[in-house]
């Protein structure tokens, strides 16, 4: 689990029920199903109008990384990369076809079958860095759905909003009904809102920022991959990838 992401909403939203109930209020009185209603199936056609359908689907996909942590350990790359330049350099780059099987990173697959049967260096630098270019592309798509969905939803909470005043006003004889209608009309406000600012744009940020990690770490895999092919010495491989690292992550150990 994604720390963080856990951590900021238990704190924020135990923070406003917190205030809620110091103020003397009852939870009861801010959850609304036809609110809710109203402002996420709001927020999802609007969303469905901007985007394609199947960009929608890969986000509602996406939002789980939100709240996983999976990562790769960047040290554990750079040792691999080094024994398998270790190994290129004693037996050849053909003898790494044996280890195409063990990889389970799709990318670093790709690139080291590629550089196994031969392709040239700056051809394989040009193919890689194309689908890396539109993995950036697709991911950015991803995010701005969620940002998206974050603009949306405090409008469509003011539409909850304005729908709950049109009843209320048709109960103006009764003043304790007007007063009960006010507090569950603003109610469609405060969940448009607060899922905009706790949900939908800290999501499409830690996604941005997920995005552009898995990135750093697949250009420094192709770094490596056409080092090997190039025949590096893996001291200055190994030298040459720590670069890509930033100081906390050389102070890390290295995951199991």
């Amino acid at each position: 689990m994604d720390k963080s992401t856990i951590g900021g909403i238990v704190l924020a939203g135990g923070g406003i029920l917190a205030g809620l109930l110091i103020e003397g209020g009852k939870l009861a009185q801010v959850v609304q199903p036809t609110a809710a209603m109203i402002v996420f199936g709001g927020t999802l056609g609007a969303v469905m109008v901007q985007f394609p359908l199947p960009v929608v689907k890969q986000a509602v996909k996406h939002l789980a990384h939100v709240f996983l942590d999976r990562s790769q350990d960047p040290k554990a790359i750079i040792r691999d990369m080094v024994g398998y330049a270790v190994r290129a350099r004693k037996d050849g780059i053909v003898s790494l076809d044996s280890e195409l099987e063990k990889i389970t990173d799709p990318f670093l697959k790709k690139s080291l079958m590629l550089a196994v049967d031969g392709t040239e260096p700056q051809e394989l630098r040009k193919m890689m860095e194309l689908e890396l270019d539109n993995q950036a592309e697709h991911s950015e798509k991803v995010a701005q759905v969620f940002e998206s969905a974050g603009g949306f939803a405090p409008t469509i909470g003011i539409i909850g909003a304005v729908l709950g005043l049109i009843q209320v006003m048709q109960h103006l004889q009764n003043i304790d009904e007007v007063g009960r209608g006010i507090a569950v009309a603003f109610v469609a406000t405060i969940y448009g809102v607060g899922s905009a600012n706790l949900l939908f744009l800290p999501a499409s940020g830690k996604l941005k920022i997920k995005s552009r990690d898995e990135q750093v770490l697949q250009e420094m895999t192709l770094e490596g991959v056409i080092s090997i092919l190039e025949g590096m010495n893996p001291r200055m491989l190994e030298t040459k990838l720590l670069g890509y690292l930033h100081d906390q992550q050389l102070e890390e150990p290295v995951k199991a």
